[in-house]
């Protein structure tokens, strides 16, 4: 009997939007909150719907990150990954995740953040890994995204891609927003929200 579960990570697994903890992580709160008023524009554009979510994030990542060295970047995610995020882990999120281990379930968490700052963890708890991708260009981001954002029906795309969903038996699926919308609809069952 196959048995497979999918999480969604920022606010599922994690208390917080990595991305953010992730920036302040690495330029420090003064020039997080400065790059926060620069991109007020950015935010409300979004909130209006007149941009992408991808479009806002590769504005923040064009603005905080771009022309930095890949190994310089990556470094920096791997320290995250080791000291910070666990620290906005979801106790029960944890629980969870080791509990369905025990049970055989194969977990791979499906992400709109950045593979770079995530997979660190994933490798440490056994799990599968499907996330957004940063371009690079002559070894340095670009700020742009390489492909689309791993959010909404992208979820879904990239899970089909990557697994022949009829060989599994049983398919948990764990989310907390409405860009976990299609990826929820493919489970044989639905945890929304479980961990608050």
């Amino acid at each position: 009997m196959r048995k497979i579960a999918f999480f969604d990570f920022d606010g599922t697994i994690t208390t917080k939007d990595t991305m953010f903890e992730l920036i302040r992580h690495q330029k420090g709160n003064g020039q997080f909150y400065l790059g926060f008023l620069a991109n007020i524009p950015v935010f409300a554009a979004l909130k209006l719907k007149l941009l992408s979510k991808q479009a806002a994030k590769e504005n923040l990542l064009k603005y905080f990150f771009k022309g930095i060295s890949l190994p310089a970047f990556q470094s920096g995610c791997d320290v995250f990954a080791e000291v910070k995020l666990p620290l906005l882990v979801r106790p029960g999120a944890l629980s969870e995740i080791k509990k369905l281990q025990q049970q055989g379930f194969e977990i791979t968490v499906v992400s709109a953040s950045a593979e770079n700052w995530i997979r660190k963890w994933t490798d440490n708890m056994g799990l599968n890994l499907l996330a957004t991708q940063l371009e690079t260009v002559d070894g340095k981001l670009t700020g742009k995204l390489s492909g689309l954002n791993c959010n909404g029906a992208e979820k879904e795309m990239r899970i089909r891609s990557a697994y022949d969903l009829s060989k599994f038996d049983e398919i948990y699926c764990y989310g907390d927003s409405g860009g976990d919308k299609q990826m929820l609809a493919l489970g044989t069952k639905v945890f929304y929200k479980p961990f608050r």
